[in-house]
C-alpha cells in the first residue's frame, strides 16, 4: 500500500511596515471558495479575520471550527489552519495582519506576551461570535473602518483600538483559564508549542537548543521532537533555521549590510553554514537573492515549509 503524502505546512510571511506594522486585506475579491486545501498553513504575525457574509469551517489541527456572518476570528502566529466556505458559497472576508508587539511598544511598557499565546490549549479562543462577545465585534470593526478611511491620525485611533481589543481577548482568555482550572479538559493543540515558537521567534539570533525548547513546553526531548514534527510538518532545527533565513531575507532586501554581518545578525557562527541554509531554502544564495530582489524577479523556491511573499490574492 503506498504511503499516504505527509501534510504540508505553508508559512506565510508578511513584511510590514516597521513604524505602523499592520496590513489590510479588504474588498469584495476576498470571498473564501467552499473548496477545502489540503494544506494548512501559518504566518509570522497575528491575524485578525472579520468575516461579512454566509458561512464555513475554519479548521485547525485539532479539528473544525463553524463561521458564520458577523464573526471575529483571532488566530497568532505560528498556528496552522486554513478556511473553506459551505457548499454552494463564497463567503466574504477582511483580514487585518499586525505585529502587537511593534505597534504597542510605546503605549503598553509592561511584560505582556503580545502573541496572545501565554494561555494554555483549554484557554484560547479562536471564534468570537457577535452576540457572545459584542466587544470584540465592535473593536475590530472600528479597527477595520479605520483603516479603510484613512482619516488623519488614524494610525494613531487604530493603535489605541488595539490597545482595547488587546485587552478584551485578555480578559476573555483569562475567564476561560479560571474555568478550565475548576473543570480541565482533556483537549490538546498546537498552543502546547507556543512557548517554544515565541523563544524561537524573540531569540533567533542566539544559540537555541531542542532541549531548553521541550523545557519551555514541560515535555521531553524525544516527545518534544515528535510533537513539533507532528504539527509543524518540520523538525525544530529546521525551524528555527527558517526563521533566520526569513530574517536574512528581509535584511538583504531592507539594507545594504554585508552578507557577513547579516549572517552573523541572525545567528549563524559561520558564512559558508549561512549560504548553505539560504540556498536549501530559498533556491539561490544570498548574494543572488538581493541581486534579484533589485531586479523585481525573486520567486521563492517550494519546500516542505514554503515561504510566501504574504497572502495578497484570495485562493481560487
Amino acid at each position: 500500500m503506498p504511503r499516504k503524502p505527509r501534510q504540508v505546512i505553508e508559512y506565510r510571511v508578511y513584511e510590514l511596515l516597521l513604524d505602523f506594522p499592520v496590513l489590510l486585506l479588504d474588498g469584495d475579491r476576498w470571498r473564501i471558495s467552499e473548496v477545502k486545501r489540503n494544506n494548512l498553513h501559518f504566518h509570522n504575525c497575528l491575524e485578525i479575520g472579520l468575516c461579512h457574509s454566509d458561512s464555513g469551517i475554519l479548521l485547525m489541527r485539532e479539528g473544525p471550527l463553524r463561521f458564520q456572518a458577523g464573526n471575529v476570528t483571532c488566530i497568532p502566529q505560528h498556528i496552522p489552519h486554513t478556511t473553506y466556505s459551505a457548499p454552494g458559497c463564497s463567503s466574504r472576508w477582511s483580514y487585518i495582519f499586525v505585529d502587537l508587539r511593534e505597534l504597542l511598544r510605546e503605549l503598553i511598557r509592561t511584560p505582556e506576551n503580545f502573541e496572545l499565546t501565554s494561555f494554555s490549549a483549554d484557554d484560547y479562543e479562536f471564534l468570537f461570535d457577535a452576540h457572545t462577545h459584542p466587544k470584540v465585534h465592535f473593536l475590530a470593526t472600528c479597527i477595520l473602518e479605520e483603516l479603510r478611511a484613512e482619516k488623519p491620525n488614524y494610525r494613531i485611533t487604530v493603535r489605541a483600538l488595539f490597545v482595547a481589543l488587546y485587552y478584551e481577548f485578555s480578559r476573555i482568555f483569562s475567564i476561560r483559564a479560571e474555568q478550565a482550572a475548576e473543570a480541565p479538559a482533556k483537549r490538546k493543540n498546537t498552543l502546547v508549542l507556543a512557548p517554544a515558537l515565541n523563544h524561537i521567534n524573540a531569540h533567533y539570533m542566539n544559540r537555541i537548543t531542542v532541549g531548553e525548547l521541550a523545557d519551555m513546553c514541560h515535555l521531553s526531548t524525544t516527545h518534544f521532537r515528535r510533537l513539533f514534527l507532528s504539527i509543524m510538518g518540520t523538525s525544530p532545527l529546521n525551524f528555527i533555521n527558517t526563521t533566520r533565513i526569513d530574517r536574512a531575507a528581509t535584511l538583504l532586501q531592507a539594507t545594504q549590510d554585508a552578507v557577513l554581518e547579516i549572517a552573523w545578525a541572525v545567528g549563524f557562527s559561520s558564512v559558508s553554514s549561512f549560504n548553505r541554509y539560504f540556498a536549501r531554502i530559498a533556491g539561490v544564495s544570498p548574494r543572488e537573492y538581493r541581486n534579484r530582489h533589485l531586479q523585481g524577479g525573486m520567486t521563492p523556491k517550494r519546500h516542505r515549509i514554503l515561504r510566501y511573499s504574504g497572502w495578497m490574492l484570495p485562493e481560487p
